[in-house]
């Protein structure tokens, strides 16, 4: 049996702690990351669970995950546009599938148009002329 590693690589889709947008722990701010919904929200509602009769389980759940959670890699993400497209995959899977298929489909189409230039007759006479005037 292998002994699981200590530096696991940190995953997209997991559930972190998120210290950086914290007020108290963080556990509101990395619900609302994952989940897609306002970080407002999210302590709102908190907040409201806090004053029910089930405040208990709230504020028990509440430091619960605090105590296991892991805090959210400061290098989870190396761009904005990676943190967005992760928490399209989280909360709008289906949208964020169609959305890599157009960005292929455009790179595709792109490409084609590229290879369909190169491969012309102006470019091959364009070229030559560039060949020529370097002479």
């Amino acid at each position: 049996m292998v002994a699981p590693s200590h530096s696991e690589p940190p995953r997209y889709n997991k559930l972190y702690l998120d210290k950086k947008n914290a007020k108290i722990c963080g556990v509101c701010a990395g619900i609302a990351d994952y989940s897609g919904i306002d970080r407002t929200v999210i302590r709102v509602v908190a907040i409201l669970g806090l004053i029910s009769p089930a405040s208990g389980v709230v504020c028990i759940a509440y430091f619960l995950m605090c105590w296991m959670l892991d805090s959210k890699p400061t290098d989870l993400f190396e761009s904005e546009e990676e943190d967005d497209f992760w928490k399209g995959v989280r909360t709008q899977p289906k949208n964020t599938i169609r959305d890599v298929r157009h960005k292929f489909r455009e790179i595709e189409r792109r490409l084609r148009a590229t290879e369909a230039h190169v491969t012309s007759r102006e470019y091959k006479l364009n070229k030559e002329f560039e060949d020529l005037e370097k002479n």
